[in-house]
């Protein structure tokens, strides 16, 4: 049986990838410090016997006994509303967490791959973005303690695969969504089916005209499944290339929950991204994917899934637990 350790395993998309390889037979090992992540997301995983489950932080020493045949590091904040309240420790995970992984990944003689992000290209000045474009990103502004992290692991994975000849992998990933997602985490879906279902104001920041492209949580695990298990070592772009304007989602939206919300409008942020849309050529020449979840099918499950939770999930604050402990500790 193969073993993989997947860090950021309690978050959104890491509890997705444990439940993926669990189903393709392997023992899954979950690692997560539960400053983002969430134990509800992965307590349904818990009675199988070939997964468990490891509370650390990997900034700090990873050791993990036995035979590793795959290393996942999706551990990471991955929200503006939580990097930009636990920025050094964002800077950390995506540094000091991505060394230690690799050394271990060195030692076990594991394939490795990170979950990059489309905000490697920063506030693009192509678009679509391809791989080959380097990004237009503001080093010192707010956001530039995810951007810079993301580019910083990007650039070492590369080093120990040319220097150590470890087995390396690097998923870009564009908008993702679907169930799991935590409603107040500041991200523009969760954060307006929130507002639909607790009846306020719809918020936009800017004039809308910034555009996105969201991609269904199964077709993106399918994508980094497949790259993980490819020969292809450089960067891979996944996600779904059908763009959609801030001020169109947010009518998709307000169309989907049948509810009549007036949609306000506030300052947009410092470095928020004006456009996004993958170039996925390189996904279906090398990969044979492409997302097949249509927006209105997707967005129908994940408002399912939101509208199931108890009410007092509707109101949770975004604060984490484990926020001012890190700010301490940094």
């Amino acid at each position: 049986m193969k073993r993989v350790l997947i860090t950021g395993a309690a978050g959104f998309l890491g509890s997705h990838l444990c439940e993926r390889f669990l189903k393709e037979g392997m023992y899954v090992i979950a690692m997560d410090n539960l400053i983002t992540g969430d134990l509800r997301n992965i307590e349904h995983l818990m009675p199988n016997p070939n997964f468990e489950f490891n509370h650390h932080d990997v900034t700090k020493y990873v050791h993990i006994p036995g035979e590793l045949d795959y290393i996942m590091h999706f551990a990471s904040p991955a929200s503006p509303i939580d990097y930009l309240k636990i920025p050094i420790q964002t800077l950390k995970v995506g540094a000091m967490g991505t060394h230690n992984l690799l050394g271990l990944a060195l030692a076990k003689k594991a394939r490795f791959i990170i979950a990059s992000t489309s905000e490697v290209y920063g506030d693009p000045l192509v678009h679509p973005q391809t791989e080959e474009y380097w990004g237009h990103v503001n080093p010192i502004g707010p956001r530039g303690c995810y951007d810079e992290a993301k580019r910083y692991q990007e650039a070492i994975t590369m080093a120990y695969h040319r220097y150590h000849e470890v087995e390396t992998r690097i998923v870009r990933i564009f908008n993702t969504y679907g169930p799991r997602m935590r409603l107040n985490d500041g991200r523009v879906l969760p954060a307006f089916i929130g507002q639909a279902l607790r009846g306020e104001d719809i918020t936009i920041f800017g004039d809308g005209s910034q555009t996105r492209a969201f991609c269904y949580v199964d077709d993106l695990v399918e994508g980094i499944y497949r790259l993980l298990l490819s020969d292809y070592t450089l960067p891979v772009n996944i996600g779904n290339p059908s763009e959609i304007t801030i001020k169109e989602f947010a009518e998709e939206i307000i169309a989907l929950t049948g509810t009549d919300q007036k949609v306000v409008y506030k300052d947009l942020p410092q470095d928020d991204p004006k456009q996004r849309q993958p170039d996925i050529t390189k996904a279906k020449e090398i990969l044979g994917w492409e997302p097949k979840v249509s927006r209105e099918e997707g967005l129908r499950i994940t408002y399912d899934y939101f509208r199931s939770l108890p009410k007092e999930r509707l109101y949770e604050e975004s604060n984490h637990r484990g926020f001012e402990t890190f700010k301490k500790e940094e």
